[in-house]
């Protein structure tokens, strides 16, 4: 018996062919689908959907445009976590930290962390009336704004209290601050009261931050850590000081500590060092997780000595999560993650482990700063030997037709994120460059930077004037920028007559990285 088989026809071949590749559950490969050869939607809502490989891939290519976070020497945010953090930050992404009703473990180890910044910072603790208190912030700018708000409000209760008058509150600190400082006093409508820096002196003078308290002082700010050039204040001579006005004068003024970078540095460093809670007149700190803290960014942590520095009225009770609970936040939902995964920091480290860490990266900084002197071309800024943050800031010894922000364009060429910046306010003709040296960065990485910063400047000195400028225009003409920019003709349009209106402010620059 023969089997005859028929040949199908090309009609029936199409339709065969057609309702195959409608069938949505084929697995074709991102680049061979249509959304591939379109451009992702970018100022509009798409009206259709996306499979979610594909949305991935499209975005993760885009993002392939961005630095290397660990090549990010301009910022001083932790790049570098172990799997089991990452782990356990992902597990609880979804946790709403706000909520302890629902996630009282949770709150549970953000009232740990809280109990072993303060032991850290020698908060009191021997007595129950003397009990410090603090929480977590989703970084140290808001952590500066809220103790700068509880300074104001205690500085206005006491005022209100002896019939005075609470208008123009004041606060003193170096022009050095960083830019969240600028952001608390403006919103919270404070005059800043700023201490010029000096080239003999880059950060704030104590002596004349104290000249300048008076009646509406409601304090003083002494950074440990400066953004600009990684030094400590002295904040014991500030202390010191301080405390002998207030005896004279009869006020009461305190001492604000912006620890962003320096409070998870210091205690394991200089544990000697008095900034703390040790003074008598330091009566709020502020430190930064996701800094030298070890933590992936979005924690940040404020303490006060005790609830005198904390006034009353700042503080919400609700219950509209399932429970009474106190919050003195500016946000109010953000993810337990940030937080879990500082725990995870603090009982995987302990001490030892973030004495042992914090001292290689002062070794590497001062290697650093060791082989760019030796070159003869540099002048060191920063401090050594762990007497300010591990980093190095520094700028070229001679004056030529290049400056520190070619050199860091030419860095940044080879992958390196070098900030060029200027001084702050007074000094703000003097360049500088500033390497943060982070967890991440290890000794064989800073020989590969200094190798790749001289030749760098091999090509530049072989670059003449001309060709400098040129390079200049070119990246001033496509550079990105996130900076709000006011048309022409939006002044004159605006309800706001800036001639007159006293208030006014052009918009500030922040030289220097969070």
């Amino acid at each position: 018996m023969v089997f005859l088989s028929s040949v199908v026809s090309d009609s029936n071949l199409a339709e065969e062919d057609s309702a195959r590749y409608e069938d949505n559950s084929v697995n074709m490969t991102v680049y061979g689908t249509r959304w591939a050869s379109e451009d992702i939607p970018k100022y509009s809502l798409p009206d259709g959907e996306m499979p979610p490989k594909v949305a991935y891939r499209l975005i993760d290519d885009e993002l392939a445009l961005d630095g290397i976070p660990s090549l990010n020497l301009a910022s001083f945010v932790t790049t570098f976590m172990e799997d089991e953090a990452e782990k356990l930050m992902v597990e609880n992404l979804s946790k709403n930290f706000i909520d302890f009703e629902e996630y009282p473990q949770t709150a549970e180890i953000s009232n740990r962390c809280v109990n072993m910044i303060a032991r850290l910072f020698h908060a009191p603790v021997g007595r129950s009336t003397e009990e410090a208190l603090g929480c977590s912030t989703i970084g140290s700018s808001e952590a500066v704004i809220l103790g700068t708000l509880a300074m104001k409000r205690r500085w206005q209760l006491g005022r209100k209290a002896k019939g005075l008058s609470t208008e123009n509150p004041n606060i003193i600190l170096g022009a050095n601050c960083q830019v969240a400082w600028h952001k608390a006093t403006r919103y919270l409508e404070i005059e800043s009261r700023e201490v010029p820096c000096t080239k003999d002196l880059l950060y704030m003078d104590p002596k004349k931050a104290v000249d300048l308290v008076d009646e509406n002082t409601i304090g003083v700010c002494a950074i440990l850590g400066s953004t600009y050039t990684g030094h400590y204040e002295d904040v014991k001579t500030l202390n010191r000081l301080l405390e002998e006005k207030n005896k004279a004068t009869g006020l009461d003024v305190n001492i604000h500590v912006d620890a962003a970078s320096g409070g998870f540095v210091a205690p394991f460093v200089t544990p000697d060092l008095e900034w703390d809670f040790r003074l008598n007149r330091v009566v709020s700190i502020n430190a930064s997780g996701h800094k030298y803290g070890l933590t992936y960014p979005g924690v940040g942590w404020a303490v006060w000595r005790n609830v005198e520095f904390l006034p009353k009225d700042l503080v919400f009770n609700v219950n509209y999560l399932g429970s009474e609970q106190a919050s003195f936040t500016l946000n109010f939902s953000k993810s337990a993650s940030q937080v879990i995964a500082q725990y995870y920091m603090f009982v995987r480290l302990g001490r030892k482990g973030f004495t042992r860490v914090i001292s290689n990266l002062v070794r590497t900084a001062d290697y650093l700063a060791e082989r760019l002197d030796k070159t003869g071309r540099f002048i060191i800024l920063s401090e050594k030997e762990g007497r300010g943050l591990p980093l190095v800031a520094f700028r070229l010894k001679n004056e030529c037709y290049y400056d520190e922000f070619d050199l860091a364009s030419h860095l940044r060429q080879r992958g390196w994120i070098v900030p060029a910046y200027t001084m702050a306010h007074a000094l703000e003709k003097m360049k500088l460059l500033r390497v943060v040296v982070r967890e991440d960065f290890s000794h064989t990485r800073g020989s590969l930077l200094i190798r790749d910063i001289m030749a760098a400047l091999q090509h530049l000195d072989s670059m003449d004037k001309a060709s400098i400028d040129n390079s200049r225009s070119h990246r001033a003409k496509h550079r990105h920028s996130a900076f709000h920019k006011i048309r022409n003709n939006e002044k004159a349009t605006s309800n706001i007559n800036t001639s007159e209106d006293e208030n006014y402010k052009e918009p500030k620059s922040a030289p220097g990285v969070c």
